[in-house]
């Protein structure tokens, strides 16, 4: 993968320094989506944390108990626009959706880092307000076309007003460049891997089609050492402590939600005679759930190959008690709760990878929970079930669907007795 035209990050822009930057990303090769990764999601019953569908009069502000709204330039990206307060840049349009519009005006003399601001434009974050600690961070948006128009959906750590930036952490969940229309990026920024140095991956849309013609949903699915990104669905990358290369994963820690559209910089360039204005970002939604730790609640079955549950051997609560398929019965030993702390659980103990073992053909069993990475689970929109530390799919042993088939570890293969249905409670 190639690193994309290095950029500053975007840097504080008032006096708590809780602003920062959008490095570099690698991309996925020109055209076309990277192949599909594992996706963690709660398949126990979700709670809703955070949730704004932007209802509300048209020429509304936002609701200030739960976003503020930044103002100032930044020199950092030699970005070209001013951030504005209230509602000149940023103002719900009685449809249920958040515009924000950048605009080629300055009626209030705003001075930039190059001098009087040539543009406006708007930047909401929900720092001091709302914060997360995993979870499915998800919104709905139609972002702008144009040359120089950067429109971003991110996350910084809530802890960087004491530690700065990298040192906090960054997830850009969705970021675009006026210059790749079809293109949308995600992305993680660290100590060690920040700015041109981000680690991430880019997400084609097929056939020239470009993001700005319609809504797109965009969203992270974050759980302990793991976050995976999708657009509508599709899941274009994951990221585990493993591709940092013994770098620190900061990420396991509440962050906070940054929306913003910006105009020009160093990764977009500015606008040109083909931009025309005003540009704007349309937000339908921004959605934060979570499901629960797994360690309590009925549970719901998992089902794969012929039909069958994900059954515990004989209902035994013993440590290394054998999973297996069999006959769906509604007992105890086939109800299944998935967490946000990536854990799988039944009978209060967790769904574990024997002897701690990476290795193609290693049984499944429960055991005790310990937060080891034998026990951490992510589930993907492709029915995987993905066991995080190894890297490999939960398989029926010998492509078998009959009573009492053992489950194992193998190298994902996306074959039938690798996918699996969790039903919620």
């Amino acid at each position: 993968m190639t690193v994309r035209t290095p950029r500053r990050r975007r840097m504080a822009l008032y006096v708590v320094a809780l602003l920062c930057c959008s490095g570099a990303v690698t991309a996925a090769p020109a055209g076309a989506a990277p192949a599909p990764e594992p996706r963690v999601v709660a398949a126990a019953a979700a709670a809703t944390t955070f949730s704004d569908d932007f209802n509300g009069p048209a020429g509304s502000a936002v609701d200030g108990s739960k976003w503020q709204t930044e103002t100032g330039d930044n020199v950092n990206n030699h970005e070209r626009q001013y951030y504005t307060a209230g509602n000149s840049n940023a103002a719900l349009d009685g449809q249920g959706n958040l515009v924000i519009t950048a605009r080629k005006d300055n009626p209030g003399n705003y001075q930039c880092w190059y001098g009087r601001c040539e543009y406006t434009s708007a930047r909401l974050n929900t720092a001091g307000k709302f914060t997360s600690r995993y979870g499915r961070i998800e919104t709905r948006m139609k972002i702008p076309r144009g040359q120089g128009m950067w429109p971003a959906f991110w996350m910084l750590g809530d802890n960087i007003g004491s530690v700065g930036w990298p040192n906090s952490g960054e997830i850009d969940i969705m970021e675009n460049v006026g210059f790749e229309p079809g293109t949308v990026h995600g992305t993680i920024h660290g100590p060690g891997y920040s700015g041109s140095g981000g680690i991430g991956a880019g997400y084609a849309l097929p056939g020239g089609q470009a993001f700005a013609d319609a809504f797109h949903t965009f969203a992270v699915d974050w759980a302990p050492d793991s976050i995976t990104w999708s657009v509508d669905g599709n899941v274009y990358q994951r990221r585990t402590p493993a591709d940092l290369g013994g770098k620190s994963w900061v990420f396991n820690k509440p962050f906070f939600i940054i929306m913003n559209l910006a105009v020009g910089g160093y990764w977009p360039g500015d606008p040109d005679g083909s931009t025309t204005f005003p540009r704007q970002l349309v937000v339908d939604y921004v959605h934060v759930t979570t499901s629960d730790s797994g360690s309590g609640g009925t549970g719901g079955t998992i089902t794969g190959l012929g039909g069958k549950c994900v059954d515990v051997a004989g209902a035994s609560t013993a440590n290394g008690t054998a999973i297996q398929l069999y006959d769906c019965n509604g007992t105890a030993a086939q109800k299944w709760t998935v967490g946000s702390d990536g854990t799988i659980r039944a009978l209060g103990k967790c769904l574990d990878a024997k002897d701690n073992s990476t290795a193609d053909g290693a049984q499944l069993q429960i055991w005790d929970c310990t937060g080891g990475g034998n026990q951490r689970w992510g589930v993907s929109g492709a029915r995987d079930i993905v066991n995080v530390q190894a890297d490999k799919c939960m398989d029926a042993t010998g492509n078998s669907s009959a009573n009492g088939t053992r489950l194992q570890i193998w190298t994902c293969a996306g074959t039938a007795n690798q996918k699996w249905t969790v039903n919620a409670a």
